[in-house]
């Protein structure tokens, strides 16, 4: 892959076991975290770390991100060919009989061939940028915006711009930006190599230059815990920057706390705030709604804050918070 391939935004349709048609048994989709796919997909070498992504499930949206990650390695896929003509492209039916019909040449049958093959096996990584759009645009509205108009390809290339365009008429104008930039804050693409249980898998990875160090760091002096919610797992913590490193560029050594992923998204969209004057949990109107974050709301912090953090908090409170008085 080229690192620097101009930047394609790409409609992934994320059906679990109904993904694609009768010719294949499934992928092992995590909708909101991660994507497989293998070397008989149309369009399978084009995906690129950095590239947009939008969520679909045939009905409706399900949420948008940024390939973050993309791990291949080598493996075995289960297809179902037509008896007759030996394609993969057969459709099971529900109720009719036979069960299966190709749809190269029609024939009819009750048991596919199965047929074990070798494949480049693909899985995108994009959990740190995933944005839940649910339900917000329809599937025909969503098919109204692939480049190339008729295209059925599970992964196919997608109008970013009239994607975005879209999404502002639905008030969801935070939601995209976010995903924007977090596509900006990714650099070139450095070819590593991972070592997975079954062997070495090669990763293309984008990575925040320095990003690892300041994690480390955040978890070192803070340990496994969420300022906002408690003790959780370091797995899905991750090192939130209190200012914009979009517009800053720099990771400043004090200049962040570890964060729940939920609750990173909502700080960065300003649903949830810290008032700095009383280091208590400031929770938006339209997310106290949610038990779960209601609950914060007037809470302190779950640890002690350093002058500057309680200097980039009064930032981020002034940019949220200036036109809506807090509640606390």
């Amino acid at each position: 892959m080229d690192q620097h391939h101009p930047r394609q935004a790409w409609l992934l349709m994320a059906a679990g076991d109904n993904r694609g048609h009768g010719g294949n048994s499934g992928y092992d989709d995590q909708f909101d975290a991660h994507y497989s796919w293998d070397s008989n997909v149309p369009n399978h070498k084009k995906l690129n770390v950095g590239d947009p992504i939008a969520l679909w499930d045939k009905d409706r949206l399900l949420g948008a991100s940024v390939i973050e990650q993309i791990e291949i390695s080598q493996g075995t896929k289960l297809l179902y060919r037509c008896p007759n003509c030996k394609t993969t492209r057969i459709s099971e039916r529900k109720r009719a009989d036979p069960r299966y019909r190709c749809m190269r040449c029609r024939h009819e049958f009750s048991t596919p061939q199965a047929d074990l093959v070798e494949v480049d096996l693909y899985r995108a990584r994009y959990d740190a940028a995933w944005t839940p759009l649910d339900g917000l645009l329809e599937g025909q509205e969503i098919r109204s915006l692939a480049v190339h108009p008729g295209d059925i390809n599970a992964m196919r290339p997608f109008d970013w711009a009239a994607f975005r365009q879209a999404l502002l008429v639905k008030g969801a104008e935070p939601a995209i930006n976010r995903v924007n930039l977090r596509a900006d804050l990714l650099w070139p693409s450095e070819r590593t190599v991972i070592e997975m249980p079954s062997g070495f898998t090669q990763a293309l990875v984008r990575i925040r230059r320095g990003q690892g160090l300041f994690r480390e760091r955040l978890l070192a002096t803070q340990g496994s815990v969420c300022a906002f919610t408690g003790r959780a797992p370091a797995r899905v913590l991750e090192a939130g920057h209190l200012y914009s490193y979009a517009q800053i560029g720099t990771h400043f050594e004090h200049g962040g706390l570890m964060l729940r992923r939920d609750i990173h998204r909502l700080f960065d969209d300003g649903m949830l705030a810290v008032n700095p004057q009383r280091a208590r949990i400031d929770v938006a109107p339209e997310l106290s709604i949610y038990t779960q974050y209601a609950r914060l709301h007037g809470e302190p912090l779950n640890l002690t804050l350093r002058d500057e953090q309680v200097e980039w908090l009064g930032k981020h409170w002034e940019e949220h918070r200036t036109e809506s008085p807090s509640r606390a």
